[in-house]
């Protein structure tokens, strides 16, 4: 992540429509990945065509194995430890360009704001830089510097145990460039910062309490550190007036220690996303998951079940791709097919959204029509005189 201290960071969306539901279901399809240095061996059973009716029957039909839609799908490459595999076809993206790319680009430039999309090697920034047929353009942008303290194997952000302090300016500077902007639906994000005091909680929130100020109507998502799991650095954050609280637990509980670092945890992010939810009435919370880390369909069940006990209300679900040869490898290229089924699955357990894909990130697409349009019925609904 790099970001000068003088340039903040943010992130602005696009209302697009829910894609309705696929029309198939699943039966019986079991991967494992053996080890870092086998190939990934495929258990089979084919599937028998369902209704979507039936899907419904589909956690007890298939409590052990995860299915794949309309029979045996073509499985990506084990990449192993060889960082030089190719890339499937449908991760394959074409070079930044276009005109609306370049206006952003230089809008960014002009307002003193650097991009997640850039510090953190996205592979939609194209798609997202040059809108929707709208025109209307998405970004992501971070808070409290470039420099990260914590160094999880998957991110390619730089780190350092002693990052240059948070500029105080930054909060009424991010605020003012947001609201120049013209968007309604912004992103905030952070690097993690374990050497201030609150974890950068309460810039954070200054930052939120002075764009909600210049701008009431804007909607703001805040996708935060775990601050060390203190809780009231997350209560300062909840309440500065922000709409969505994201938070992500990256991957599965057996992979936590190996992909990211030995100060975050499973469980610590499990408690700051149930914490956000039960200290304010009607906070909508998040988290994202990236898959082909070696995760396994059970575990990957079990950890959706663990962000539904805590009614989290939005998912993520991405592949994860290598940053640098330095970075964790790929152990599997998770199909759309595959993508398409999570997301039907999360749905079926009670996920309120959930965004499904090989190249889907946290802040994707963060402004979507339903989840605005969700964020507005909480926002009545807790207004609403109780009888």
């Amino acid at each position: 992540m790099s970001v000068s201290m003088s340039k903040p960071s943010i992130s602005a969306s696009i209302p697009i429509p829910k894609p309705s539901k696929p029309s198939w279901s699943y039966s019986q399809v079991k991967i494992r990945c053996e080890s870092s240095d086998s190939a990934s061996k495929i258990d089979v059973k084919r599937p028998q065509p369902t209704s979507l009716s039936a899907a419904g029957k589909l956690m007890e039909s298939d409590a052990k194995n995860g299915p794949y839609p309309g029979g045996m799908p073509k499985m990506g490459p084990f990449t192993g430890r060889d960082p030089n595999v190719k890339k499937p076809e449908w991760l394959r993206q074409k070079a930044p360009q276009g005109q609306r790319f370049d206006d952003v680009k230089q809008s960014l430039s002009r307002l003193n704001l650097n991009t997640v999309c850039e510090e953190a090697q996205c592979p939609n920034i194209g798609e997202c830089w040059n809108g929707g047929g709208d025109g209307i353009a998405t970004a992501t942008i971070m808070l409290l510097g470039d420099t990260c303290t914590r160094g999880c194997r998957f991110c390619a952000v730089k780190t350092s145990r002693n990052p240059a302090p948070p500029d105080p300016m930054e909060p009424e500077n991010t605020a003012k460039a947001i609201a120049s902007w013209g968007v309604d639906y912004i992103v905030l994000t952070s690097v993690d910062r374990d050497d201030l005091p609150d974890g950068g909680s309460g810039h954070f929130a200054e930052t939120v309490q002075v764009m909600k100020k210049l701008k009431p109507e804007i909607m703001v998502e805040c996708l935060t550190s775990d601050f060390r799991g203190d809780l009231k650095a997350v209560d300062i954050l909840v309440h500065s007036g922000l709409d969505v609280f994201a938070h992500n637990i990256e991957t599965v509980k057996r992979l936590q220690r190996i992909v990211r670092d030995p100060r975050a945890g499973y469980e610590q992010s499990l408690s700051v996303l149930r914490h956000a939810k039960l200290s304010k009435e009607g906070m909508i919370t998040k988290s994202s998951i990236m898959l082909g880390l070696g995760e396994t369909d059970d575990e990957l069940k079990e950890a959706l079940a663990d962000l539904r006990a805590i009614d989290v209300d939005i998912l993520t679900l991405g592949q994860y791709l290598q940053p640098t040869p330095l970075h964790l490898t790929v152990k599997e290229y998770v199909t759309p097919e595959k993508f398409a089924f999570w997301k039907e699955y999360g749905e079926l357990i009670g996920f309120r959204y959930v965004a499904s894909g090989p190249l889907v990130r946290s802040s994707y697409r963060a402004g979507e029509l339903f989840v605005k349009t969700m964020v507005k019925e909480r926002a009545n609904n807790t207004a609403a005189p109780s009888n």
